[in-house]
């Protein structure tokens, strides 16, 4: 079966690489906007995202996904430019939040889905040490303006809950949904020794 992942991210194909090798990318183009309920709103759009891309590639299974970011007042999304990605860390900096990333496979038009939930607490950043994150670019295209794979930085301090999540793919979560959607996955804990440990990983049997 042709394995399409639904994401220009980069951390998304690393991530997906260590259920199945091969797959292709289609981006999707739809727009992101944001509701007011994170859960909600992060499977939705990776459904959208993934219906999106499913139409152009019958019977290929898609995959789509999306992460956002909540610390009980407001929701963040990508930065809009590095002036917001400023924003965003100064007032989420050695804060605790909510890190929310919906997943979707969609096979020839049926949708499966679910969504994964971390608390996670962000270092104590130094305006400094955020202007210079910001300028390397690499918090622009990240929900939060931040990757908790940014570990020279670092940013965050405290996780409670799937780490392949917050980088922006839920691997036992989407591993079970493509077996049960008919294509065998290698377990993701072959590949990163931290998903051995993971809150989300199922005890085979259980």
């Amino acid at each position: 079966m042709q394995v399409v992942l639904a994401s220009a991210s980069p951390r998304r194909r690393e991530l997906l690489k260590a259920l199945t090798p091969t797959f292709s990318v289609v981006a999707s183009e739809i727009p992101e906007p944001l509701n007011g309920d994170a859960p909600s709103d992060a499977v939705a759009l990776a459904r959208a995202k993934a219906l999106a891309v499913a139409a152009g590639v019958p019977g290929a299974m898609v995959i789509g996904a999306d992460t956002i970011v909540y610390d009980g007042l407001r929701l963040y999304g990508k930065p809009s430019d590095a002036d917001d990605a400023t924003a965003m860390l100064a007032r989420l900096q050695g804060r605790a939040h909510k890190v929310v990333t919906g997943i979707a496979v969609v096979v020839d038009g049926a949708v499966s889905d679910g969504v994964s939930v971390a608390d996670v607490t962000l270092s104590s950043l130094s305006y400094r040490a955020i202007a210079a994150y910001v300028a390397s670019g690499r918090p622009l295209d990240k929900a939060g303006a931040y990757a908790i794979q940014d570990e020279d930085v670092p940013t965050v301090r405290d996780l409670d809950g799937c780490y392949c999540a917050v980088m922006g793919l839920p691997l036992w979560q989407l591993r079970d949904l493509m077996v049960l959607a008919g294509l065998p996955c290698s377990p993701p804990d072959t590949t990163y020794r931290r998903c051995a440990v993971c809150p989300e990983r199922r005890v085979e049997g259980a």
